[in-house]
């Protein structure tokens, strides 16, 4: 395939190709596809699946909840507590998808007349996921049943601790599972290496989604049970909010019914149904109905901060209050975390950086020191892996010499699977996690050893995956192409997120009219086309890069082309279009 623009490498190093070229194109007689027709066959699309694709609805894309294994068992007993009106709680993880999915299951469960409590773990008291002693302490305190959302796939002591108490636990995830079980009632997960085919086909569903199937599972068993004979039954589709939320801050491919859950949760929350989201849309100073990215960087960030560095229990709080009120409370409190979070970020981020020199042969980065925040682990992992374009491992290391770790990875390769296999290799005091990203808890004297571990696994995936890389364009455009119309166009094939990537285009030649810093280390720049347009472009995070020295260091009026997103900049008196800039080579 022949390079975009003949960019063979670009600033950056990488050479444009064509993100895909359809077959029907060789077809003498081939008519050129629409705009979005095109986007949506270069994300994978078929051709007999682009009707639903291009209005991803839940109808479109829902599959009978009973194909998963255990979710039948799981509605026929939560159907049970509900009419007997027993005791429930629902044990979430300390992020967005656990806060999510417990909050879905709480409004749908007072909704059908059950109030369910909850139990949220603390990130740094206790950790990640089910302990055998909370299980334990919810029965002593009465507890007939425990839901675990989002964990309890892997959490084998914690179950045999309930089951010998005679606690009675329901397992909802979608982490990674080994080959063996924990005890439990039931066991929801798309991931089990039992699944059915069709239920595995949704492996790349957040915990959030697979709790909104068991909600559909149940209301169909309680209907099936004649529950709804003298009561209305409960509108799932109105938590559709939360569910967008929780599949888009745990970057969640959305694609299929990730992409229905997406679409739809953005209706729901333009109505600001849910008190506790309103508030915190207010909170974030969002102005408009909330779009995708949104959730992922206004939204998901604040209710992650109560799990990082505040309450583990504010995020539930705010998405299953009535109280208008105390909406507003939590989430002032939960917009001052985030600011608090970001600047413990940043001093993690700035010694982990200055570690990265030390990793250059490994395939994997693995940094760890004390003293480390364990909250913004994750976050930080993140940073590191897109600076290094390779999987990246974060630890926090406690006085105690045990340490607390959050990996990244790259596409094509599957950290979780990876982290499984150093625990059962006894490098990992636990661990686990999806292909993305991953979760571990490690002796300190282990770490190195760990590090040998995951580059003599992954070392041949991620060399295959750096060789690769090339930056993937969906067209190319003039300068005055590049505007507020186009920009539209092109968003009719979204929602846009991890596995359905926003559009890409590339524009030119334009020569620089100026070049700067903004912020911290963010290089913006205006450019102009021969055509007369002027286009803003920013590049997050770039100072440092090739790309930003490059740039900021080029003579004014030399032309290039340059490579994004382009986005709807409606700052001024009327929109605009500008380019979040990730690429640029010479024109001449």
């Amino acid at each position: 395939m022949n390079a975009v623009l003949n960019v063979e490498k670009s600033l950056s190093g990488q050479s444009w190709r064509w993100r895909s070229t359809s077959a029907d194109a060789r077809d003498p007689g081939f008519q050129p596809d629409d705009l979005v027709t095109q986007l949506l066959l270069a994300r994978g699309a078929s051709r007999d699946t682009l009707a639903v694709n291009r209005e991803p609805t839940i109808r479109g894309f829902m599959p009978d909840p009973s194909v998963f294994r255990d979710m039948d068992a799981a509605a026929d007993r939560l159907s049970h507590a509900i009419r007997k009106q027993e005791k429930v709680t629902i044990f979430g993880d300390y992020d967005v998808d656990g806060a999510t999915s417990a909050a879905l299951l709480i409004r749908l469960l007072r909704d059908l007349g059950l109030e369910a409590g909850y139990y949220i773990p603390d990130r740094l008291m206790e950790g990640y996921g089910p302990s055998g002693e909370a299980l334990v302490e919810l029965g002593r305190q009465g507890c007939d049943l425990v839901v675990t959302v989002d964990c309890g796939a892997m959490a084998f002591e914690a179950l045999d601790m309930a089951h010998k108490a005679g606690v009675e636990v329901i397992v909802v995830d979608h982490h990674k599972c080994a080959a063996e079980l924990p005890k439990a009632i039931a066991l929801v997960n798309p991931n089990r290496l039992d699944e059915s085919d069709a239920g595995a086909e949704h492996g790349h569903l957040a915990a959030v989604g697979m709790a909104f199937l068991l909600g559909a599972a149940l209301v169909r068993t309680l209907r099936n049970q004649g529950y709804f004979k003298n009561r209305s039954e409960p509108k799932l589709l109105e938590l559709l909010d939360i569910v967008a939320l929780g599949t888009v801050a745990d970057v969640a491919q959305l694609r299929g019914l990730n992409r229905a859950f997406v679409a739809q949760g953005l209706k729901v929350l333009a109505g600001r149904q849910n008190i506790g989201l309103a508030a915190l849309i207010d909170a974030s100073r969002l102005k408009r109905a909330p779009i995708c990215s949104d959730l992922g960087f206004a939204l998901g960030p604040r209710i992650n901060a109560g799990g990082r560095v505040g309450k583990s229990d504010l995020g539930v709080r705010l998405l299953t209050t009535q109280d208008p009120e105390e909406a507003a409370a939590i989430a002032a409190e939960l917009d001052h975390l985030n600011q608090e979070r970001r600047a413990i970020e940043a001093h993690v981020l700035e010694e982990a950086d200055a570690m990265c020199s030390a990793q250059q042969n490994q395939a994997v980065a693995v940094l760890s020191s004390k003293g480390w925040h364990p909250g913004v682990i994750g976050i930080v992992a993140g940073r590191i892996k897109e600076k290094l374009n390779r999987p990246a491992i974060i630890i926090a290391l406690d006085e105690e010499g045990i340490g607390k770790g959050s990996g990244r990875s790259i596409a094509g390769i599957d950290l979780g699977a990876a982290i499984i296999a150093a625990k059962d290799s006894g490098l990992l005091i636990a661990g686990g996690g999806h292909a993305m990203a991953a979760g571990i808890t490690i002796a300190a004297d282990k770490v190195d050893r760990f590090s040998e571990f995951l580059n003599d696994r992954l070392a041949d995936g991620v060399g295959k995956a750096q060789d690769g890389k090339a930056l993937l364009l969906d067209a190319v455009l003039s300068p005055k192409g590049v505007n507020p119309l186009m920009v539209e166009a092109m968003d009719g094939a979204g929602p846009y997120g991890m596995g359905w990537p926003a559009p890409r285009i590339a524009t030119g030649p334009v020569r620089i009219i100026k070049c700067d810093i903004v912020g911290t280390d963010h290089v913006r720049m205006i450019v102009g086309g021969d055509d007369g347009a002027s286009i803003k472009t920013i590049a997050f995070r770039a100072a440092e890069s090739d790309l930003g020295q490059a740039l900021l260091s080029a003579p004014r009026g030399r032309k290039l082309w340059i490579a994004g997103r382009a986005k709807i900049d409606d700052w001024g008196s009327r929109p605009a279009a500008e380019i979040h800039l990730e690429d640029a080579a010479w024109a001449d």
